[in-house]
């Protein structure tokens, strides 16, 4: 069987087939392909007897459900006034200039996807980032490289 069509079918099996099951699929897709395939929401879609427009508006909606290959360790920036106050653009081009990339874009080995996002939860840590599930706060341009230094070093 298809690796997708196996993973949401567990996913399925485990969650259940009603309409409120559809986000728990998604993010169990997301958790284990780390992107959201076209293929993948239609399967979803089939899986759950949907139509796929429903798959599709619920999975863009949500900012953390990527719908393109992204890399390894996804770094999102927050782009709120309170971390913009707070030096979130010299955050941002410290990562840009350390890791060769613009937002939106994944280093050419894999490693790096740099996002920005809505409001992080950590506007009184200001500036703050979300590397994969870890958040890092009070940022400066050099703890930031010094954070991404320790994510090279783990490869």
């Amino acid at each position: 069987m298809d690796p997708i069509k196996e993973l949401i079918h567990e996913l399925a099996e485990f969650h259940g087939r009603e309409r409120t099951s559809l986000l728990p699929i998604l993010q169990g897709v997301v958790k284990k392909e780390r992107y959201l395939s076209e293929y993948s929401m239609k399967e979803v879609a089939r899986e759950l007897e949907l139509p796929a427009a429903e798959v599709f508006g619920t999975a863009t909606f949500y900012s953390f459900m990527e719908n393109k290959k992204t890399g390894k360790n996804i770094i999102r920036v927050c782009k709120t006034i309170s971390c913009s106050m707070k030096g979130t653009n010299q955050i941002l081009l410290a990562i840009q200039d350390m890791l060769k990339i613009k937002l939106g874009e994944t280093t050419p080995d894999g490693m790096f996807t740099l996002l920005q996002t809505n409001c992080l939860g950590w506007c009184h840590k200001a500036p703050a980032i979300l590397i994969n599930d870890e958040v890092y706060t009070e940022l400066t341009p050099e703890k930031v490289r010094d954070v991404i230094s320790d994510y090279l070093k783990m490869g």
